[in-house]
């Protein structure tokens, strides 16, 4: 199932076949004025890599494999660990270090709604480095159209 980003317009499909099908690392399947969706697709004992996003709130759901979430204020007190798997979400405040790791035997397959928008429109990543170097590039920019924070703090990677 390939899902179009058509911007802030009506959407509607069915998420749970769109995020077990998608195999590749992050797929941004739609984006509004004020939040954004993402497919992804992490491999067996990859990671989304341990970030924090100053400004924007994340909710992830899984809908297959089973992952590892770690989060804490800082990224050398990561106090709160949980497993999780298919079914489960996983809420991350803003300004909160994060990771999840894929602990299964399978590909973890999981969506991530950010509030505000967090990537580019309709941009799709392959692998993790991909996506990696696209943000250090500024490719991977909310659209202009977005209603993003006033002053808008830089995320931070381990």
């Amino acid at each position: 199932m390939t899902i179009e980003d058509i911007g802030p317009k009506p959407q509607s499909f069915d998420l749970e076949t769109a995020t077990v099908e998608n195999e590749v690392y992050r797929d941004v399947a739609w984006t509004g004025r004020y939040l954004q969706l993402t497919l992804m697709s992490i491999p067996v004992g990859g990671d989304i890599g341990l970030e924090v996003h100053p400004e924007t709130d994340q909710f992830l759901r899984l809908d297959a494999g089973r992952g590892l979430v770690q989060m804490g204020p800082a990224k050398d007190r990561l106090d709160f660990e949980q497993e999780v798997e298919d079914g489960w979400c996983i809420l991350v405040p803003a300004g909160m270090w994060h990771n999840v790791t894929n602990i299964g035997d399978e590909d973890m397959r999981l969506y991530a709604i950010y509030a505000p928008v967090h990537h580019a429109a309709n941009k799709v990543h392959e692998t993790a480095e991909d996506a990696e170097a696209d943000e250090k590039a500024g490719n991977d920019e909310p659209p202009a159209w977005t209603v993003q924070p006033a002053e808008r703090a830089a995320d931070g990677h381990a």
